[in-house]
């Protein structure tokens, strides 16, 4: 038996790996890949969406855009061109749900903070109240780190557009006041052909590590 085995043994080998690595390839091809959805208009709750573009159902990307960051400076798509990014809306005076939203998308920067491909943007939707200052010493509040994370301020309009336009993220407020907004815990991820590629209720931990599991996802395509 020693001596079948020894003469054979190349074979034996060979037919071991060749079965390893085809019980590998079967297993790779029964396990479901990780994808990520695009988001278009008809997809989402149409409270959060612009009743002009509801039926939206394919091509759904994120508009140009100009605002002015908690620096003063004007931050557009060029920015943005090419990354990954998470975008929210907030205000600085907010009591309920935002403190914790900029809580964890501290954690957020701080978990991408040396992935270049990755960056953070925050609305706000009282643009009325939080001047640059007041997003400055909200900013130093949060430990935002100026390279990475823009809190931006700008015409009402141009916000209210942006939020329920592009990223289909706020509930429409008081009918009697133009343009009024409520905001919701939403964080929005886009990708770096700025697409909508996912929803996530930023005031919960594990819904963060969801996040940071589709930033990581992206990252590598």
């Amino acid at each position: 038996m020693k001596s079948l085995l020894y003469k054979y043994r190349k074979f034996f080998i060979v037919l071991i790996v060749f079965s390893a690595v085809t019980i590998s390839l079967f297993y790779s091809a029964l396990k479901p890949q990780k994808t990520l959805p695009i988001y278009n208009p008809s997809d989402v709750n149409p409270e959060l969406v612009d009743s002009t573009i509801q039926y939206k159902s394919k091509y759904h990307t994120i508009a140009d855009f100009k605002f002015v960051n908690q620096n003063g400076d004007t931050i557009t798509q060029k920015d943005y061109e090419g990354k990954i990014y998470v975008a929210d809306f907030f205000f600085t005076t907010c009591g309920s749900i935002c403190p914790k939203m900029s809580t964890n998308l501290a954690d957020v920067q701080k978990a991408v903070l040396n992935n270049p491909k990755v960056k953070l943007l925050s609305h706000t939707v009282f643009p009325e109240v939080d001047s640059v200052s007041v997003l400055k010493a909200y900013a130093v509040k949060y430990g935002v780190v100026d390279s990475k994370w823009n809190l931006v301020t700008g015409d009402k309009k141009e916000i209210y557009t942006m939020a329920r336009k592009s990223y289909l993220a706020v509930k429409l407020g008081r009918p009697d006041q133009l343009y009024d907004m409520v905001h919701t815990e939403n964080f929005v991820l886009v990708d770096q052909k700025r697409r909508v590629r996912g929803f996530y209720d930023g005031t919960k931990k594990e819904e963060i590590q969801r996040l940071l599991e589709d930033i990581d996802f992206l990252s590598k395509e």
